[in-house]
């Protein structure tokens, strides 16, 4: 699983109008991330290290240990692929380079708030006819809620 960068910055928050979200994402990172094998990239350390705001060293130190994919210049080609497609916006860039990671490693899931750029339906089919043309994998963009605990019927 990758690991994008509004899933630390959502742990870390207090903003009660995300309230929910923010439960979610902690419920998953402490009683479910364990059931995954996950994975950040520099572009998160970067996001995460960038300007200054209050939880900053909170969400930095909520990442450190994870394994941290490298971005080879192959990464930034299919990046730009997703950008010259329309798949993904110019800016930021960075939402392409995540999902380009996590399609070059071949993760399962790209774990996400980003219900804009990344986590949304409208995209899926072209992005899986496009990563079919490159032989990449699609992970599933999915958010928290998405990762629900399945539940056994008794």
């Amino acid at each position: 699983m990758y690991i994008e960068t509004t899933i630390p910055s959502y742990y870390c928050d207090d903003r009660a109008e995300l309230h929910n979200e923010i439960a979610r994402t902690r419920e998953w990172w402490d009683r479910e991330r364990g059931d995954y094998e996950c994975f950040i990239s520099l572009v998160v350390l970067d996001e995460l290290s960038a300007g200054s705001y209050r939880s900053q060293r909170a969400c930095v130190s909520l990442v450190d240990g994870l394994p941290v994919l490298a971005v080879e210049s192959e990464i930034l080609e299919i990046a730009a692929a997703y950008r010259a497609r329309q798949l993904m916006p110019e800016n930021p860039a960075a939402d392409a380079i995540h999902l380009a990671l996590a399609s070059y490693y071949r993760m399962d899931y790209l774990l996400t708030w980003n219900c804009r750029h990344l986590a949304n339906a409208n995209k899926i089919k072209n992005l899986e006819r496009l990563n079919v043309q490159m032989g990449l994998s699609v992970p599933v963009l999915a958010t928290p809620y998405m990762l629900q605990a399945r539940e056994i019927e008794e």
